[in-house]
């Protein structure tokens, strides 16, 4: 989708919601994003819009508009993320010297890492997962 011009932006319990200015709505389940799932009502609300996307910088969380609209595939950076909760995809982003945007246009799927960047970016997790185990 080209030129996601967003009109309204709402919460649910359980989702966020928006509606482009032609009138098509969608939503993301707050349980497929570890910080969010995990923050409270007031950290939810407590969000800022883009061009792009929505931003929590409390809980350091991006969506993008794109993303709503895309079909949801799982793939190994989204299990892993999803499964582990305590990593910070931000921080991992910032250790490979990636856009964050980026990072996570790979963990939601709507962008493919070459094999080499996600041999990185595994390694990344991995050398985070060694300097826990050293404490």
């Amino acid at each position: 989708m080209e030129n996601i011009i967003i009109e309204k932006v709402w919460l649910t319990d359980k989702e966020i919601w928006i509606r482009t200015v032609d009138g098509k709505e969608a939503c993301e389940r707050f349980s497929d994003f570890p910080r969010l799932r995990f923050a409270t009502a007031e950290e939810r609300a407590k969000f800022t819009l883009s061009n792009s996307g929505i931003h929590w910088q409390d809980i350091d969380e991006d969506l993008s508009f794109e993303g709503f609209f895309q079909a949801k595939t799982s793939n190994p950076l989204y299990d892993l993320f999803i499964a582990h909760p305590e990593l910070n995809a931000s921080s991992i982003a910032r250790r490979l010297g990636l856009s964050q945007s980026l990072f996570a246009e790979y963990v939601s799927g709507s962008k493919k890492p070459s094999k080499e960047r996600m041999d990185a970016i595994f390694e990344a997790v991995r050398s985070v997962g060694r300097e826990l185990a050293a404490v």
